[in-house]
């Protein structure tokens, strides 16, 4: 048998088993008409985005950027249990090309999407399970007491201890409300810091615009004042002149009489 031969029977071989890859399968499909594949996928793209983001919140530090992931993480978790209904109907429904084989492997992927869901991490305690199958007991009318119910005044005494820890709890409350009205007084000044911030951002424009004005209107007064300056000296110095013209006028006068 030739070399061409066995990657002949390779290639016919990989190609009989090739609809039963559940990966090849979907990546052909996810641009063509089958739905569950396109579903599925988009599925699968959550589930591991959903896990990366818990691996986030595990290493981060900043608490309240952790509630927030988890909290994103618990949104995508609940959108994506909303569609395993969706992937069950789709996983019964025939597609041309697939077996019975690969239409239960579907079904089977389905199936264990609820636990791969509901196994991310998003911050929550998970719920107590039941060891034994032991249950919490209801009341029970059978059983007496022998004091039919009534009790001495002793039941009811305070201690030292219990008066201390209600003057703590007392103390602890009367805390908590003051921190309450802190935080309700520093949460007006924020807001009120902010709108002044705002007003003072639409306040800069007009102060700049009233600064250039000012530069400007100086800048005319200046100009205005030497110009008048040079005016005012060039009417003094023709007065001077025309009085020079008239004195020596009357000079000349003078002198003609005087020389008659």
């Amino acid at each position: 048998m030739s070399v061409i031969d066995i990657l002949t029977r390779v290639d016919s071989i990989c190609k009989k088993y090739d609809k039963y890859d559940i990966d090849k399968q979907k990546d052909s499909n996810v641009a063509g008409d089958d739905a569950f594949a396109r579903l599925y996928s988009s599925v699968e793209s959550d589930i591991e985005s959903a896990l990366q983001k818990a691996e986030t919140a595990a290493n981060e530090k900043n608490r309240a950027s952790v509630v927030a992931i988890n909290a994103e993480i618990r949104r995508t978790k609940a959108r994506l249990l909303e569609e395993v209904p969706k992937l069950q109907r789709l996983a019964v429904r025939k597609v041309k090309g697939l077996s019975g084989e690969e239409l239960a492997a579907r079904n089977d992927l389905v199936l264990a999407l609820p636990d791969r869901i509901n196994a991310i991490p998003d911050g929550s305690a998970a719920p107590p399970k039941q060891s034994g199958g032991w249950r919490a007991s209801g009341s029970r009318t059978e059983i007496k007491f022998d004091s039919d119910g009534q009790f001495d005044n002793e039941y009811f005494q305070q201690t030292e201890e219990s008066s201390q820890f209600k003057q703590e709890f007392s103390l602890h409350v009367t805390q908590d409300q003051g921190l309450e009205v802190i935080a309700e007084g520093l949460d007006t000044l924020k807001n009120m810091a902010s709108d002044m911030n705002e007003e003072l951002d639409r306040q800069v424009p007009l102060m700049d615009e009233i600064d250039t004005k000012v530069d400007r209107a100086t800048s005319d007064l200046k100009n205005t004042n030497v110009r008048l300056k040079h005016t005012v000296n060039q009417l003094r110095s023709s007065r001077n002149f025309c009085i020079d013209i008239i004195l020596l006028c009357i000079i000349l006068g003078i002198a003609a009489y005087l020389y008659k």
